[in-house]
C-alpha cells in the first residue's frame, strides 16, 4: 500500500506543530509505503501550489523545536469562497494542487478556521484529516489541543514573575493573557499562578466587584493584587454592545483589555495599577513534555486513519483516549468555558474573584 500525504499548518503558530508533523510522518513510514509532501505557509501554499516532497531526514530533530518547519499563514475561512482582485478561485485552486501533487490525502494542522476550511475541502471530495492545535484550547470535540499546555506553562511563569514586583511595590498588576473568544488559558494560568482575580470573556465583569477586591487587598497586609485578564474579556457595559461597536470603542481609545481595566481601577480605587501584555511570548519556544506527547499521539493516530482510509475527520482527545470526530460535526462549533466548569468552581472556592 502506498500513500502520498500532503501536510500543512495554518493559522497562528504554537508549540507542538513540529512534533505533530513528525508523528504523522514517522508513523506513516513505519506502517506503510509513504511519501510526504510539505505544503508551505498553510492554505496559501495549497492555493498557489507552493509545496515540495520531503525527505525522511527532514523529520529528524524537530520534536523539541517550536513553530513550524512548513511555515504558516492566515487565510480566513470567510474569504475562501470569495474571488478577489487576483481573480483566483481559491477552492478550485486548492483542488487543482491536490490533484497535481497526486495526493491520496491532506493533513491539516490548525484551529477553528483551519478546520472549517478542512471541512469545506472534505465536502468538495478531498480526503482530509484535521489535527487540533491552538493555545486557546477552544476547538470543539477535544478536551485539549496541542499547544495549550505549553502556553499555560509560559503564562503561569509570567504571572509568577509578576508576583515579586507587585509585592515589592504594593501595586495592582493586570496581566493580559491570550484568548479573544475563550478564557481557557487565562483560567488555567490564573489558577496555577495564584491570581486574585480572573476575568474571562464568558463572564462579563462588574468593575465595582473587581475594585472591591483590589481595595480590600490594598488595605490588608498583602497590599498588592494580581489580576489575570483574557484579551477578550469585557465589562458588563461593553457586553451590552454589539461586537463591532465594542471593537470600535476599544480601537478609538487605543486600550487593550488590560490597559482599560487598569485605568478603570485607578479611577475607582486610586491604586497604582499597571498593565502587562506578554503577547506572543505565550505561543513561542519549545513545547513542554505534555504537548510533545499529545502531538505525537495525534500525529500517529492521523497516520492510522490514513492506513485505514478514514477521512473527513479530526483527531481528538477524550478523557485519556485519542479518537476522532467527523469534521462536519465539529468545524466552526465554538467551545467557550462553561460558567459552571469545575475549574471555575475550584477557583471560587479558594477565594478567586471573577468579577461577577
Amino acid at each position: 500500500m502506498k500513500r502520498r500525504i500532503g501536510i500543512l499548518t495554518s493559522g497562528g503558530d504554537c508549540p507542538g506543530l513540529n512534533a505533530a508533523i513528525r508523528g504523522v510522518a514517522r508513523a506513516a513510514y513505519e506502517m506503510f509505503d509513504a511519501e510526504i509532501v510539505g505544503i508551505h505557509d498553510g492554505y496559501r501554499g495549497l492555493i498557489e501550489g507552493d509545496c515540495s516532497e520531503m525527505k525522511r531526514s527532514q523529520f529528524s530533530g524537530i520534536l523539541t523545536i517550536g513553530g513550524t518547519i512548513l511555515g504558516t499563514s492566515r487565510t480566513p475561512f470567510r474569504d475562501m469562497r470569495k474571488i478577489g482582485d487576483d481573480q483566483v478561485d481559491k477552492v478550485a485552486a486548492m483542488k487543482k494542487t491536490y490533484k497535481a501533487q497526486k495526493l491520496d490525502c491532506l493533513v491539516t494542522l490548525g484551529g477553528n478556521g483551519t478546520h472549517k476550511t478542512a471541512n469545506l475541502l472534505a465536502k468538495e471530495g478531498l480526503n482530509v484529516i484535521g489535527l487540533p492545535k491552538t493555545i486557546d484550547n477552544d476547538l470543539y470535540g477535544t478536551d485539549f489541543t496541542f499547544g495549550f499546555h505549553t502556553a499555560n506553562d509560559i503564562a503561569t511563569g509570567i504571572i509568577d514573575r509578576i508576583h515579586s514586583t507587585a509585592a515589592s511595590h504594593g501595586r495592582c498588576m493586570v496581566i493580559e493573557i491570550m484568548g479573544n473568544k475563550a478564557g481557557w488559558l487565562t483560567l488555567y494560568s490564573g489558577v496555577a499562578g495564584g491570581a486574585d482575580v480572573i476575568l474571562i470573556p464568558e463572564i462579563p465583569y462588574n468593575i465595582n466587584k473587581v475594585a472591591e477586591v483590589v481595595k480590600r487587598r490594598a488595605e490588608s497586609n498583602k497590599g498588592f493584587t494580581i489580576i489575570a485578564i483574557a484579551e477578550g474579556a469585557m465589562d458588563r457595559e461593553e457586553a451590552k454592545l454589539k461586537k463591532k461597536d465594542r471593537e470600535a470603542k476599544r480601537a478609538a481609545s487605543h486600550f487593550s483589555a488590560s490597559a482599560y481595566l487598569a485605568q478603570q481601577l485607578q479611577e475607582a480605587v486610586g491604586v497604582e495599577a499597571r498593565s502587562v501584555v506578554p503577547g506572543h511570548i505565550q505561543r513561542g519556544g519549545t513545547p513542554c513534555a505534555y504537548d510533545r506527547i499529545l502531538s505525537t499521539e495525534f500525529g500517529v493516530h492521523a497516520a492510522e486513519l490514513i492506513r485505514d482510509e478514514i477521512y473527513g475527520v479530526s483527531v481528538a482527545l477524550k478523557g485519556n483516549q485519542v479518537h476522532h470526530n467527523l469534521l462536519s460535526e465539529i468545524a466552526g462549533v465554538p467551545k467557550p468555558v462553561p460558567v459552571d466548569h469545575q475549574m471555575i468552581v475550584t477557583a471560587k472556592n479558594i477565594g478567586i474573584s471573577f468579577g461577577d
